[in-house]
């Protein structure tokens, strides 16, 4: 007799090799143990990759905080560059005042 491989085999015994089998705890706790091997692998990636970030931001700052000190120091010479031009300034202008006030006097 030829069966069709459309028709459904009826189960029987003989193909219970082909049953799924319920997981025995012995096997639950290593997927667990793995799963958890791999959270915790993860987690340290994470913090890793959170601790050279942090570094990245501490050197990009302080490299931002030097850069700051520089230009305030610049800032700080052209302020007084300009205070010092502007005195001089004022005593051309009042050289130059008093030397016209002397030629209207004579």
């Amino acid at each position: 007799m030829c069966r069709n491989s459309s028709e459904m085999i009826p189960y029987s015994p003989l193909h219970s090799s082909f049953r799924l089998r319920r997981p025995s705890k012995h096997h639950s706790f290593r997927v667990h143990r793995l799963i958890n091997r791999r959270r915790s692998i993860t987690k340290e990636a994470k913090e890793k990759e959170m601790e050279i970030k942090n570094l990245k931001l501490y050197m990009e700052n302080k490299s931002i905080i030097e850069e700051n000190n520089k230009l305030r120091r610049k800032a700080l010479l052209l302020v007084q560059e300009n205070q010092a031009l502007f005195s001089q300034l004022q005593q051309k202008i009042s050289d130059h005042a008093c030397s016209a006030t002397m030629k209207q006097d004579h």
